[in-house]
Parts: C-alpha cells; sequence; structure tokens
C-alpha cells in the first residue's frame, strides 16, 4: 500500500491481490468556505484491523471520518467502503456500518433497551429478530442488568458502552469510532476499550477509530495513521513508528512520534476535569458537545 499525503510520508503494501480493504480514501478533500480541513488523504484501511486515525483537535480526523460515513458529500471515487462508492452508493455504504459520533447519540429519556431498540428499526432489523439482537448488543457491552433503566442516570462510561450497543445492533462490517473515550476517567477508557477488543476478537469486524489519547492507540491499534493540518505525517505499526526514533530517543513513545512529525502542533490534551469520575449523562454531553465544535 502507498500513502503519500505529504512529501516525506512512509509508504506500506496494499492488501493483497484480491484482498477487500474495508476502507479506502483516494485523494481525499475537503474544506469548509476557505478552511481546507482534509488535503489530499490517501488512505487504507485494511479488512479486520483496529486502525487510529490520531491526532490534535482540527487535524481533520472527524471530517475524513465524516465522509467515510456519508454524512459529507464528496465526489465519486474518493471514499470505497468494502468496495462501494461512498458517494454514488450512500445506502450500501450505510447498511456495512456500525458508527459512535462524538456527539452524544443515546436519548436520556429512554431506557438503554428503548435506545438499541431504536436503532435496531432505524438501521432495519427485523421484527423476528430484534428483541434477540437488542438483548446481545447489550450483553455484549455489559449493561444487561442496567437496560431498563433511563439512560439519563448512567455514568459516563455506561453511556459510551450504550452507544456502542446501539452501534452494534446491525451486526455491522466495519465500527467507525469517533472520540470513542472523550470525556471518560481512565477505568470507563479501559472498560470500552476492552468491550471493543472482545466484539472484535468474536466477530472479526474491521474498527476504524479517532483518538489523540495516544496510550489508547499504542495499546489497542494494529496500525496508526498520525494525522496534523489535514494530512497523514506518518503511518504504520505502533512499534515501528516507535522505533525510528530509538537514534534520537531512549524510550519514544507515540507522542513524541507525533511532536517529531508534527513539529510543535500537538494539542488536544484533557484536563483533569474532563477525565473526572462521576461524570453523569450531563458532563458527557457538554464535554462531546464541546469537543465537536473543536474537533
Amino acid at each position: 500500500m502507498t500513502v503519500q499525503l505529504s512529501d516525506e510520508a512512509p509508504t506500506e503494501r496494499d492488501p493483497e491481490p484480491g484482498a477487500e480493504a474495508a476502507v479506502r480514501c483516494t485523494g481525499l478533500d475537503y474544506s469548509f468556505g476557505s478552511t481546507k480541513a482534509v488535503d489530499g488523504l490517501d488512505l487504507t484501511v485494511r479488512t479486520g484491523e483496529t486502525f487510529g486515525l490520531l491526532g490534535p483537535n482540527g487535524a481533520g480526523k472527524t471530517t475524513a471520518i465524516r465522509a467515510v460515513t456519508t454524512l459529507l458529500p464528496v465526489p465519486a471515487g474518493m471514499v470505497r467502503v468494502f468496495g462501494h462508492d461512498a458517494a454514488r452508493e450512500k445506502m450500501a455504504v450505510r447498511r456495512l456500518l456500525g458508527y459512535v459520533p462524538q456527539q452524544l447519540s443515546a436519548d436520556g429519556g429512554l431506557t438503554g433497551r428503548e435506545n438499541v431498540t431504536l436503532f435496531a428499526r432505524v438501521f432495519d432489523v427485523s421484527r423476528r429478530e430484534r428483541s434477540a439482537r437488542v438483548a446481545e448488543a447489550l450483553e455484549a457491552v455489559a449493561l444487561t442488568e442496567a437496560a431498563d433503566r433511563l439512560a439519563g442516570t448512567y455514568s459516563g462510561g455506561m453511556i459510551r458502552r450504550l452507544e456502542l450497543a446501539q452501534a452494534l445492533v446491525s451486526a455491522p462490517r466495519l465500527l467507525i469510532l469517533d472520540e470513542p473515550t472523550i470525556g471518560l476517567d481512565p477505568i470507563a477508557r479501559a472498560s470500552v476499550w476492552d468491550r471493543i477488543g472482545e466484539i472484535r476478537d468474536a466477530t472479526g469486524m474491521t474498527v476504524l477509530v479517532t483518538t489523540h489519547y495516544m496510550d489508547e492507540a499504542e495499546q489497542y491499534c494494529d496500525r496508526v495513521a498520525l494525522m496534523h493540518r489535514g494530512r497523514i505525517r506518518a503511518l504504520g505499526t505502533p512499534e515501528r513508528l516507535k522505533a525510528d526514533l530509538v537514534g534520537e530517543l531512549a524510550a519514544p513513545t507515540l507522542e513524541d512520534v507525533f511532536r517529531h512529525h508534527a513539529g510543535s502542533g500537538l494539542q488536544g490534551g484533557r484536563s483533569a476535569d474532563d477525565n473526572a469520575e462521576g461524570e453523569d449523562f450531563r458532563d458527557v454531553r457538554r464535554t462531546r458537545r464541546t469537543a465537536s465544535r473543536v474537533g
């Protein structure tokens, strides 16, 4: 595979001949007025991998994700999901996706079960299968006991796991997570990632995640792309990218890799308040809304 989003971007092999890429972006550009959010994005996500799209707020991660999910209009041929053109075959692409956005998607006035059932209906899960699929999704994220409580009473970690259940109820081939652990404390973050890993291992689905928590990407992603100002600055496994800096640093981290490729542009750290334990439904909604404006 060749990924060349800047003059010095690294190269990797494409999937084997005949293998189907989960996501393929070719020359993807997207601007908001005079501001270019994504600048010539060439990127391949391999089927079955967990791929991390990393970078600070404003790097273009969310814009790229919204193009993949068909939420933003892009010219034909720029984005393909399992071979389907995201511009010409929007419904076919959407049927393959489970999407957890930055913004809160759970309704606090509904129970956990009602929230997941609503998504099952939206994704045309048949009435005959719906109840079982909803129960399976709730069980997969360890929310069976809390399923009949109002989502407005859930903790921050429970809300994110509920949103994961909503995305999983349609049995997607590709799960897209936009900042899946934003605003969560470390224990809740680990819980969400544990569930994602278990479900991926059980189903073989592909996971595409955006984050600027470098420690998460280092631990959970098979490959990562470091994005800054709309372009990819580095691409590869976390181990390989860190190894490239061993001559300069004794024990480089993924954050060191980002700083090496993006200079002083690394931003977007979380405050202590954002990661405080006991964050409730309203706190998560406020944090997520703020992040969506600057992400």
